[in-house]
């Protein structure tokens, strides 16, 4: 056992600055053995004090610990450290060391520094899959694997892992399938190996709903739409459309399902009783099938949303094991409704008598369909005054009510709908935040990202036109730029590893029609450009494009 003097010893010489240094990372392997190593009691005083180290300090501790071992993985100096095969304990003990600090970041709020601070990117270039099977078939136990720290697995590292695990799936149920087809000596087709949902434009929600119950056998096959009527063919594209359409109508405050709350901008879920939830159950099942399928949507819930999503992450066998509901606080509650938050707030701080100033009773009032209802917090709480003494129950409870019991059956079942199509091991590796990145990706658009990366098919990026192109973009408004990208790949929202990502192309269209348009092809996040003759027709046409831009056709 460990005296609080070595323990101290322990936390000083972990910051010794000359740690930095390559030529000290035999010395500081053995410290991080040594720490690794105590107690989970030593472990819980070296937790705590960390939490008091200074920002600056607590950051550097960790950038050296994120750099040991990305150099002990890619050593630029082999010859500097002992061969990996006598040290292969040097990144265990230094993750383990790291995990102490993660825990001490998320103890305090806010936390000492952002949690993708943890990330090491130099795993982003390791066989990952290899350490998610490692871990699926080994789980915590002796044998190291880096998912079970996931705080140090980036985010664009955590969605190969997601794609690539339901790129198996996907390839694991088609393959299923072929072989009932022929095993019942059936003629096999092309379409049993994909979801095939098919839709009219006019009846969209109804026709989903139907074919997503109706296949829901098929929900982790590939996906591919068609729209009835029209010609268009789905490389991705008209996959992308149907998700946009849907989720416009589905959160369209006249359709019911979700309250807008203006000040934060964001949907939550309407605590009317009804019969049937199963068109929560579909929304679930869309943000499941766009993380499955690798497409961003225009969602705007709360962060608390995503960590119900994650209540539990693997869907209990046990069916009457309650689902999404998480511990909730006034801050999760400041995120949704601000200034109901705020005025809970002013109540817990309250200096007079709260029981003769507020005559609040545990109970609160909500508005179903035009009618007053009352619900209790508690057990007779109509009966119960809110006092200086109870009041923080009263707000606990309070909040508990509007953001889990209120909205169980709705949010149950779009927990399910989510966990039928997403259900999987990589869930335990994410955030919260995380989900929510996944699913939404990101809002920030960084057009001179964007330019960046194009490439170009028939022009040179120094060519007139694009150079009107860009000009013309770059000095376009926040909505026109979002418009522009949804006209050219389907989404308005840019996917986790950046603009990059989008391998977005321009090509030379050598129709020279007075009336030519820019044509896309979204499946393949590709505009075709006509060589315009002046930057003014080039603005002219490029906004009639993307503003009318539904609907699909063949040329």
């Amino acid at each position: 056992p460990r005296t609080k003097d070595d323990l101290r010893a322990y936390c000083i010489l972990l910051q010794n600055p000359q740690f930095s240094n390559t030529s000290t990372y035999v010395i500081y392997a053995h410290l991080l053995r040594q720490i690794a190593a105590l107690t989970e009691a030593d472990h819980h005083f070296l937790v705590h004090w960390s939490k008091k180290i200074s920002q600056r300090r607590f950051k550097q501790l960790v950038d050296r610990l994120l750099q040991f071992i990305s150099l002990r993985l890619f050593p630029a100096k082999p010859e500097e450290f002992p061969p990996m095969v006598k040290c292969t304990w040097w990144i265990p003990s230094a993750t383990k060391v790291l995990a102490l600090f993660n825990a001490a970041n998320s103890l305090i709020s806010p936390p000492i520094i952002s949690y993708t601070d943890f990330y090491n990117s130099t795993l982003d270039h390791i066989d990952l899959m290899e350490e998610y099977h490692n871990w699926q078939c080994y789980g915590n136990s002796h044998r190291f694997s880096f998912c079970q720290y996931p705080f140090i697995i980036s985010i664009a590292a955590k969605k190969v892992i997601i794609q690539r695990d339901s790129e198996q799936q996907m390839i694991s149920i088609a393959r299923q399938s072929l072989v009932d087809k022929v095993s019942r000596r059936q003629k096999p087709d092309m379409n049993m190996l994909f979801l095939n949902v098919k839709v009219r434009r006019t009846h969209l929600v109804s026709d989903s709903l139907d074919e997503l119950a109706r296949k829901r056998a098929d929900l982790k096959k590939k996906l591919k739409v068609t729209f009835v009527g029209e010609a268009g063919l789905d490389m991705g594209g008209l996959t992308k459309e149907w998700f946009l359409l849907l989720i416009r109508q589905i959160f369209h405050p006249d359709y019911g399902m979700f309250t807008y709350h203006k000040d934060s901008r964001c949907h939550w879920f309407r605590s009317f009783k009804c019969d049937n939830y199963s068109e929560f159950r579909l929304v679930g099942a869309l943000m499941g099938l766009a993380v499955y399928n690798s497409i961003t949507l225009d969602i705007r819930f709360p962060p608390c949303c995503y960590k119900k999503l994650l209540s539990p992450p693997i869907v209990p066998c046990d069916h009457n094991t309650l689902v999404g509901i998480c511990d909730v606080t006034l801050d999760d509650l400041f995120q949704i409704m601000p200034e109901l938050a705020h005025g809970l707030s002013e109540l817990l701080s309250y200096e007079g008598n709260v029981e003769e100033d507020f005559y609040s009773t545990f109970q609160v009032f909500q508005e179903e369909f035009g009618v007053i209802k009352s619900y209790n917090l508690k057990a007779n709480g109509d009966k119960i005054p809110v006092t200086n003494q109870n009041r923080k129950e009263y707000v606990q409870l309070y909040v508990d009510f509007l953001l889990n019991k209120s909205i169980y059956k709705q949010f149950a079942a779009f927990y399910y709908g989510f966990h039928s199509v997403c259900a999987s091991y990589a869930l335990l590796l994410l955030r919260p935040e995380e989900v929510e990145i996944l699913v939404c990706g990101s809002p920030e658009l960084d057009m001179s990202a964007l330019q960046r990366s194009t490439q170009y098919e028939g022009y040179q990026k120094t060519d007139l036109t694009i150079r009107y192109f860009w000009d013309v973009v770059l000095g376009f408004s926040l909505d026109l730029q979002k418009k522009l990208l949804h006209f050219a790949t389907g989404s308005d929202r840019v996917p986790v590893g950046g603009m990059a990502d989008l391998n977005f192309k321009i090509s030379k269209s050598e129709t020279s029609t007075n009336w030519q348009l820019p044509v896309a092809h979204t499946c393949f996040n590709q505009l075709c450009l006509p060589p315009y003759k002046n930057k003014k027709e080039l603005k002219q046409k490029l906004i009639i494009g993307i503003s009318n831009a539904e609907g699909f056709g063949l040329e």
